[in-house]
């Protein structure tokens, strides 16, 4: 047979957790009192606990039951055994019955006996000697509700770890890899350094920013490609794994430099950082903006008057119409799928709950920033959302058939 069971204390743990177990022919009632308390992990078993069936009878041990009786509380139809008596020979299909560990906090389970029979050895691989769960949801509550190791019910809660544990990551056993300087990379890119470029990116964890780095490697794969090869075919191997917008480009991109072959299209050194903020309609510029395909200077259409476009000269776009690629921006919807996205691989499960929820109706941009200012993330999520949007934008001029080439430096 099997008993479906919800357990909570009053409605501090609503939803309830639930776990649904195998109950032997054999199995007392006090084999199904210890699985249960095994499934939410209770250690200290020294509380009076008791199971009420459905017809009022009481299952607990005679010194317990006794003591129910003198209470006074109401009558006790039947007393029985919790050592002795079979859970099978008690209750029938579809009944249910009522479970509490720890009489003085009041743990209640509510327990529902299935309907028919199940082979254990089908639904579990094995006959078991005792009851034992085989399907469950929710979270185990803490015996004494305590959220941490040393926590007095009264401390604030320690501040969260900037970085989760490598096992969360994928990343153990292994090496724990620090995560990458990105002003340090920018740096390296803009004097050109090759070497400082490796340097600033070997041996750290680069996950979360491949478009940057990937970027920053086509650079040195032109100074030094012997030894920038092993960095770039790490970084081709992952983007092809992430395969996120814009990660197959930059992959083909990469190969093409390994290869020593022309890149797969109008070669132009786009400013892909401020195209994909203008794109995204950052900064207010909601309508889009210009490429200049010779510079690869990006301006809004709020900054500047657009039939001309430019700085140190006036450039009339309608009389070098091939100079200059006009995008309109594809508002605020991308921004919202990187929040989701964001939320949605945390391991934290309360913290994940809270950030999807941050991210519904109107203000979800904002609810979701103070959280993670709040939980000590926002380095991350910076560099998480700045790296898909320099995905996207990268896509979006492949599509237009322009790949991104190194921008000339001063």
């Amino acid at each position: 047979m099997t008993v479906e069971l919800l357990g909570g204390r009053g409605e501090e743990l609503w939803p309830w957790p639930g776990r649904v177990f195998v109950v032997g022919p054999s199995h007392t009632f006090i084999d199904l009192a210890n699985a249960i308390n095994d499934a939410f992990a209770r250690w200290d078993r020294s509380h009076l606990s008791m199971f009420t069936l459905a017809d009022g009878r009481v299952v607990t041990d005679a010194e317990t039951g006794a003591e129910i009786a003198s209470w006074g509380v109401g009558p006790v139809a039947q007393t029985v055994d919790i050592e002795s008596a079979k859970v099978a020979r008690n209750v029938t299909a579809g009944t249910e019955f009522q479970f509490v560990f720890d009489l003085g906090d009041e743990w209640t389970h509510r327990c529902v006996v299935g309907d028919g029979k199940v082979d254990p050895v089908d639904t579990l691989g094995i006959t078991p000697k005792k009851p034992l769960p085989y399907w469950g949801w929710g979270s185990i509550p803490d015996q004494y509700g305590r959220r941490w190791a040393d926590d007095d019910g009264h401390s604030e809660i320690p501040s969260r770890p900037g970085r989760p544990h490598p096992m969360l990551l994928h990343a153990w056993p292994g090496p724990n890899q620090a995560p990458i300087d990105l002003s340090e990379l920018r740096a390296a890119v803009g004097a050109g350094d090759a070497a400082r470029v490796l340097t600033a990116v070997e041996g750290r964890d680069v996950d979360d920013v491949l478009q940057l780095v990937g970027a920053a490697l086509l650079t040195a794969l032109e100074q030094q490609q012997e030894s920038a090869k092993p960095v770039a075919l790490s970084i081709i191997n992952r983007l092809t794994l992430r395969a996120g917008p814009g990660d197959d480009v930059l992959a083909e991109d990469l190969l093409a430099c390994l290869r020593e072959e022309p890149l797969a299209g109008r070669v132009v050194p786009a400013d892909l950082e401020m195209l994909a903020i203008t794109l995204e309609g950052d900064f207010d510029l909601s309508s889009g903006g210009y490429l200049d395909l010779q510079t690869g200077d990006v301006y809004g259409d709020s900054s500047t008057d657009p039939a001309m476009v430019g700085e140190d000269a006036a450039i009339d776009v309608e009389e070098e119409p091939h100079r200059w690629l006009r995008f309109d921006s594809v508002g605020s919807r991308d921004g919202w799928d990187d929040m989701a996205a964001f939320a949605a691989r945390n391991h934290d499960v309360a913290l994940r709950v809270r950030l999807e929820r941050s991210i519904e109706g109107k203000g979800a941009f904002r609810r979701f920033r103070d959280i993670v200012h709040e939980e000590g993330f926002a380095q991350q999520w910076h560099a998480f959302s700045t790296d898909r949007q320099l995905g996207r934008a990268r896509a979006f001029l492949a599509g237009e058939g322009i790949r991104v080439g190194r921008r000339p430096t001063c």
